[in-house]
C-alpha cells in the first residue's frame, strides 16, 4: 500500500500536481517590514512542528524585517501520536515570534465539541482521528480500544488542561495580511469574506478547489491534502500530510516573495 492510498478518499491527491520553484514573485505582497510564516496542518506531529519551526529560526535569521509573524493554519491536533505536545508548543510560541495567529480547523472544531461530554460528539470525534488525541491526554496506547465510548465522554475532558481548552478556543476562522487571506479549509466561491459562513472556512472542500474565480485576497490554506505545495492561480494549498508523510510545511511570505520551508527529507 502507497503511503497516500492511505488517506481518505475526500482527501486523495488532486490531478496533475505542479512542482514547486524555490522562490515565487506574485503581484500579491505583504505589507513592508513584515516577515509572514504560514503553517499547514500539523496534526499531532510534534517532532516535524519542532523541525520546522527550527527552519523557521534559521530562514527569519537571514531575512531583515520589522515584525515576524506565525500563523497555524488550523488542525494542531489528532492523527499523530502527540497532539498534547503539538498543543503545548504552540501555546509557548508567543515568545518566539512578534504575534502568533491559529486557526481552528475541523478537527479543533470536533475535538471542542468531544469535550463537552457529548457521546455523539466524541464518536465522530474518535472516527476522523480523535483516538490518538485522546491517548495523547488520557494516556496508554490501548486506552482508546480499553473503553467504551460513554467511558471515553468521561476520561477525556478532565485529562485535557483548561488551558489547551481555552488556547483551541480562542481560535481564528480568517485572518488577513496585504493581499492574503489566510483559513483552515477555504472560501465559499462568489460570497464575500466578510460574509463566509464559519462552516466552510473550516469545512469546504471541492466547491473550493475546483474554482477558479478571483477570491480578492490570495486563499492560503490547509485541510485538502497534496503531495507537494499546490499553487493555483486564486490559492495556496501547504497541507501536505504530515502525519503521514513526514512533510510538514510553511509559506513564507516577504514583500512580493513567496517562499517554503519543508521538514521533507528526500
Amino acid at each position: 500500500m502507497g503511503l497516500f492510498s492511505r488517506f481518505r478518499k475526500s482527501e486523495a491527491l488532486p490531478q496533475g500536481e505542479r512542482s514547486v520553484p524555490d522562490v515565487v514573485r506574485s503581484e500579491r505582497s505583504v505589507p513592508a517590514g513584515m516577515l509572514i510564516y504560514a503553517i499547514g496542518d500539523i496534526h499531532g506531529r510534534d517532532d516535524l512542528f519542532a523541525n520546522l519551526l527550527d527552519l523557521i529560526d534559521a530562514d527569519r535569521s537571514n531575512r531583515p524585517h520589522e515584525q515576524c509573524v506565525l500563523i497555524l493554519l488550523g488542525d494542531l491536533v489528532d492523527r499523530g501520536p502527540d497532539s498534547r505536545d503539538v498543543v503545548e508548543r504552540a501555546l509557548g510560541l508567543a515568545d518566539r515570534f512578534d504575534r502568533v495567529h491559529h486557526l481552528i480547523g475541523n478537527h479543533e472544531e470536533c475535538m471542542l465539541a468531544a469535550l463537552s461530554g457529548s457521546v455523539r460528539a466524541l464518536r465522530y470525534f474518535y472516527r476522523i482521528g480523535g483516538d490518538a488525541t485522546i491517548r495523547s491526554y488520557v494516556g496508554g496506547d490501548g486506552v482508546s480500544e480499553q473503553h467504551t465510548f460513554e467511558e471515553l465522554a468521561e476520561l477525556f475532558p478532565p485529562a485535557v488542561p483548561q488551558r489547551h481548552i481555552d488556547f483551541l478556543g480562542r481560535g481564528e476562522d480568517m485572518v488577513l495580511y496585504g493581499d492574503y487571506a489566510f483559513v483552515h479549509a477555504g472560501v465559499r466561491p462568489g460570497v464575500s469574506l466578510d460574509r463566509q459562513k464559519t462552516s466552510d472556512l473550516r469545512w469546504i472542500r471541492d466547491d473550493f478547489l475546483n474554482n477558479e474565480s478571483d477570491h480578492g485576497p490570495l486563499v492560503v490554506h490547509g485541510h485538502s491534502i497534496s503531495e507537494n505545495v499546490d499553487l493555483a492561480c486564486n490559492r495556496i494549498g501547504i497541507d501536505t500530510g504530515a502525519y503521514a508523510s513526514g512533510c510538514l510545511t510553511a509559506l513564507t511570505l516577504q514583500g512580493r516573495e513567496q517562499s517554503f520551508l519543508s521538514t521533507k527529507t528526500d
